[in-house]
């Protein structure tokens, strides 16, 4: 399989890595108008292939994966388009709110298009990607494109209304986890802990609930259950989050990006 990525800022640079690091898509083209950034890419990883030409990158591609801004994606369309091959060719739009309706718009109405969002823990293979398939994409074109995002993460196969709701949960959510985890580490701070102890704490932490559920297959709730005592320290804890509108405030920060 060629595999051809346009773009290879952060959110493309982390599904290159978590696909070079994988071992198992052997052809890898980055196109990028960065040779700074490619010359990095193809120092780190000498078997990928890189251009600043992105028409020559998507000729012959079996599958293309667009990570460029959502405002740039018309004009990289409008570039390659006359060499495309929309036959046989998979069209993937990794642009957040860029849908296949967009990709057809732009293309013509029988491709094989896709709409992923995945998120940047994609280099650990850690992301967690929502798939939607266009009206034309096959079910071979959709397994193709499952297996590769399966390379860097969970995957879950949604209708295309879900990609903004998965979008929010967990690739904004990675923000959200990630100033619950800086709260954590000031509270550490607050009560004694140096930071790098409070870091280490708060990870571990969040490791060990995310390990638990994963292998027990419980709801947070019974989880929560198994530490909190009448009377007890965990209790007051729960309580105190509850007072300050913690479930109200994670709930209003997931959907403030659907308004």
């Amino acid at each position: 399989m060629k595999l051809t990525v346009i773009g290879a800022g952060n959110m493309g640079g982390a599904l290159i890595k978590g696909w070079a690091k994988s071992g198992k898509v052997e052809n890898v083209t980055i196109a990028d108008k960065n040779e700074a950034l490619l010359a990095q890419f193809k120092a780190d990883y000498p078997s990928v292939n890189t251009t600043t030409d992105n028409v020559a990158a998507v000729q012959g591609a079996d599958i293309i994966v667009l990570v460029v801004k959502p405002w740039l994606m018309r004009l990289v369309l409008a570039e390659v388009k006359p060499v495309l091959n929309l036959q046989q060719q998979i069209i993937v739009s990794d642009a957040a709110n860029f849908t296949t309706a967009m990709l057809a718009e732009e293309l013509g109405q029988q491709g094989q298009y896709f709409y992923v969002i995945p998120n940047i823990a994609a280099e650990f293979a850690a992301s967690m990607s929502f798939i939607a398939k266009g009206e034309a994409a096959t079910a071979d074109s959709l397994c193709a494109v499952e297996s590769l995002y399966a390379l860097c993460g969970d995957t879950l196969v949604v209708a295309e209304n879900l990609i903004g709701p998965g979008m929010m949960m967990a690739s904004c959510g990675i923000a959200y986890v990630m100033r619950y985890i800086r709260a954590q580490m000031e509270g550490g701070c607050e009560m004694g802990f140096y930071p790098a102890q409070a870091k280490q704490i708060a990870l571990q932490t969040m490791q060990g609930a995310v390990s638990l559920l994963k292998e027990t297959g419980w709801h947070p709730e019974e989880a929560i259950d198994k530490v909190t005592t009448p009377g007890g320290v965990t209790i007051k804890g729960l309580n105190e989050l509850d007072h300050a509108g913690f479930n109200s405030a994670v709930i209003r920060s997931l959907k403030a990006g659907l308004k």
